[in-house]
């Protein structure tokens, strides 16, 4: 009978201590894909984005013809947000991807925005049906943008809460759980949707 009450007095504990291991495991790592794939939905509008980019520029190009400084900036922009766009796909988790997209957009952000502003000074350019169709649809896409980079933003941060509240930042840490970057925006106008006019 003592032998019984040894081994339950030493048995018990031991799954209860396995089963606070595999149950926090278990939390972290649904909490961690829960925010890969609020990215994946980040990605999703980001690439609708960068489809409709060649687009705007290919119908201002006609019109804006001593603006080719202006279009190759934003082409280039695109390049580059598309492709800091692939590195955080491949790992949301990965901060330094994260910071450089946040950056990319945001200079992104900043050459749409003076091409916009520029093409407001072409009556002609403004009244181009296909113009106000595409504006308006990125318009939206920013909009949709915004509310999936809040969905990660919070998908972030309760992982980051629970990866490092004790006790399951014990798990964290013997599991190599990393913290994961939110995705921030480096520019206060960029906070903003830009502003199209249908003036």
């Amino acid at each position: 009978m003592t032998t019984i009450l040894i081994l339950v007095i030493l048995v018990v504990p031991l799954l209860i201590i396995a089963g606070f291991l595999i149950g926090t495991y278990n939390r972290l790592i649904s909490l961690r894909n829960r925010f890969k794939n609020a990215f994946a939905q980040i990605d999703v509008q980001l690439k609708r984005r960068y489809d409709l980019i060649p687009n705007l520029v290919e119908t201002a190009k006609g019109y804006l013809k001593h603006e080719r400084e202006t279009l190759e900036r934003v082409v280039a922009a695109r390049n580059a947000a598309y492709a800091a766009s692939q590195r955080a796909a491949a790992n949301p988790a990965d901060g330094g991807a994260m910071r450089e997209l946040s950056a990319a957009e945001s200079s992104l952000g900043g050459v749409l925005g003076r091409l916009l502003a520029v093409a407001e000074a072409y009556p002609d350019l403004k009244a181009n049906q296909n113009m106000l169709s595409l504006q308006e649809e990125l318009t939206s896409t920013e909009n949709k943008v915004a509310f999936a980079r809040q969905a990660f933003n919070d998908a972030v941060m309760v992982y980051n809460t629970a990866r490092e509240t004790f006790p399951s930042n014990m798990v964290a840490g013997m599991f190599g759980f990393q913290g994961a970057e939110l995705f921030t925006v480096e520019r206060p106008e960029e906070r903003e949707a830009p502003k199209v006019s249908f003036s």
